[in-house]
């Protein structure tokens, strides 16, 4: 299993009432792989932040497969799926695993850069472009 970008225990504040990862878990996991992706790449998002930018998501889709629950292990793998160099639109997808290989969740985002005093949307400052060059890829990997 290449690029994982985190691994962690599942916690008590995690869990819903059916005593399994509750949805909006699954999205603090992944937000914080993709944290942990970009600051592996040298370009953390308190950095991010200094340039005047971050990140915004349009869409976010959950597919649940197989539980997680209380003190299991989980790993998330980060690949990334589209990319536009003109406009800084991206779709990531996670695929989030238990500690036994089981693959129990795929979430898509798709997103953009903004200018976060202009409040519009903004390509990567040009020290950064090559940054969709250096993030791990899908196989079915497009650019728009």
């Amino acid at each position: 299993m290449d690029h994982i970008f985190y691994e962690g225990q599942v916690i008590w504040a995690q869990i819903d009432a059916n005593r399994h990862l509750r949805h909006s878990a699954y999205a603090d996991l992944c937000a914080q792989a993709r944290s942990n992706m970009l600051q592996l790449l040298g370009i953390p998002l308190d950095k991010i932040a200094e340039a005047g930018i971050g990140p915004v998501l349009f869409r976010e889709e959950l597919v649940y497969l197989k539980e997680i629950k209380l003190n299991e292990y989980v790993k998330v793998v980060v690949l990334l799926v589209k990319y536009n160099p003109a406009n800084s639109r991206f779709t990531f997808r996670h695929e989030v695993y238990r500690a036994d290989g089981v693959k129990s969740a795929v979430v898509t985002v798709d997103g953009a850069w903004m200018d976060i005093v202009r409040r519009k949307l903004t390509p990567l400052p040009d020290a950064w472009r090559d940054l969709a060059n250096r993030l791990p890829k899908s196989e079915d990997y497009e650019e728009a």
